[in-house]
């Protein structure tokens, strides 16, 4: 059966959902669940802990909001005081705010209350929120053991733990600070686990802190939407900056998102943009977590033209009517690829992915076309075309080619 046959024969409604949650879930728009919310909502309702391995764009985080509502709102408090009975961790300050819009959204209907917390902003009004008592507390990991130190939040009646994001947790080396957050929440618990990929020291965490879980995978990586016209063109390293301004002023781009390999990288194109009046702002680990959420909300409210980002900054982000992704870099992990241009074309809209490849980049490209199955198009028809010679480095500081694997992959 495919996943579009998966996602078209049941509804939220045939998955006993409470009447409050599914109001919520129509108020919204959404009358199907994504596959992972199917496979994965039955198994949470029953108690059951999990390991998921979904990419960002698949529905996850309402895979496990709506069922943690539902177990909240059905299961009584075992203290009379309200006390933190759900924690959802998760890397970054904007993944830990758009989770908390989700339970907004699907627990619009219900009496339950919820709070965030993240580091870069001074910590008074988190402080109130938690003062007045919370039953869902997103966090990052930073702030919540600040907090936990400090003696404002209580983890003992905690019933529910949901670590998001797993692998990216490792990337930003925030894993030592997932351990100490493990050894402080009590050993009886339903634990959620999801990560997009699954790493030997992510498999270790997972096997360490789950009992008997369920494993769901959906969305192979390898699969590009259909909706997502693809381009691919060959220009010279030292051209790419040209080559882009070109296209945002030829094909009169109102909005992009551009990739780029390093945080150095993103700052370099943001400059090159500016000098030509064209407004950019970069989002990298280097960026304060103020800064990068401006941005973001800067680019969503289309003030600001042209986002450029690292694979960490941007795993996570949802851009509606998103219309342009541009490679600026092509990735040295082939499913990275994937997850970049999945940021367009969503949700049956259309969109463009344009990559650029410079001849040190065309191992990268065989290793993409090769995952994903297809031979992505070539615009030969530019000002910039490559001329084929290849510039020497020293040193060499180019990445090798890097194989990722993924959970479940046979």
């Amino acid at each position: 059966m495919s996943s579009v046959e998966l996602f078209t024969i049941m509804t939220f409604k045939e998955l006993n959902l409470l009447e409050p949650i599914l109001n919520a879930l129509t108020s919204e728009g959404y009358t199907n669940p994504t596959p992972i919310q199917e496979k994965a909502i039955p198994i949470l309702l029953a108690g059951r802990d999990i390991m998921g391995c979904a990419q960002t764009g698949t529905g996850k985080t309402a895979a496990f909001a709506i069922p943690i509502l539902q177990r909240l709102t059905q299961i009584p408090r075992t203290s009379g005081n309200r006390s933190i009975r759900s924690l959802i961790v998760t890397p970054t300050r904007e993944l830990a705010i758009q989770i908390e819009d989700s339970f907004k959204s699907y627990g619009a209907n219900l009496p339950l209350k919820h709070a965030v917390v993240f580091g870069g902003v001074n910590q008074a009004s988190q402080v109130n929120r938690l003062k007045n008592g919370v039953d869902i507390l997103i966090a990052t990991p930073g702030r919540l053991l600040d907090l936990v130190q400090q003696g404002f939040i209580n983890l003992k009646s905690l019933e529910i733990f949901v670590l998001d994001e797993a692998d990216r947790m490792l990337d930003m080396g925030f894993i030592h600070d997932v351990k100490k957050i493990i050894k402080i929440i009590p050993e009886k618990r339903q634990t959620l686990f999801f990560s997009a990929t699954m790493p030997k020291e992510i498999t270790s965490l997972a096997n360490s802190i789950l009992t008997n879980p369920s494993h769901v995978e959906v969305s192979p990586v390898s699969s590009t939407a259909e909706t997502i016209q693809q381009e691919l063109y060959y220009v010279d390293t030292d051209q790419k900056k040209e080559l882009l301004l070109h296209l945002l002023a030829e094909q009169k781009i109102s909005n992009a998102l551009v990739f780029s390999r390093t945080k150095h990288g993103a700052d370099k194109i943001v400059k090159i943009l500016s000098r030509e009046k064209i407004n950019a702002a970069a989002i990298h680990g280097n960026k304060s977590q103020n800064a990068r959420q401006n941005a973001l909300n800067s680019f969503k409210e289309r003030t600001l033209r042209v986002l450029v980002a690292t694979d960490i900054a941007a795993r996570g982000i949802d851009i509606d009517d998103l219309e342009y992704v541009f490679n600026y870099d092509l990735p040295n992990i082939p499913e990275t690829y994937v997850h970049r241009i999945g940021r367009t074309g969503r949700a049956g809209a259309s969109g463009k992915a344009i990559s650029f490849c410079d001849t040190e980049e065309r191992a990268y490209l065989k290793d993409i076309q090769k995952l994903i199955g297809l031979t992505v198009p070539v615009v030969n028809e530019h000002p910039f075309p490559a001329t084929g010679k290849v510039k020497i480095k020293s040193p060499d500081t180019r990445p090798p080619r890097q194989k990722q694997s993924f959970y479940g992959r046979r």
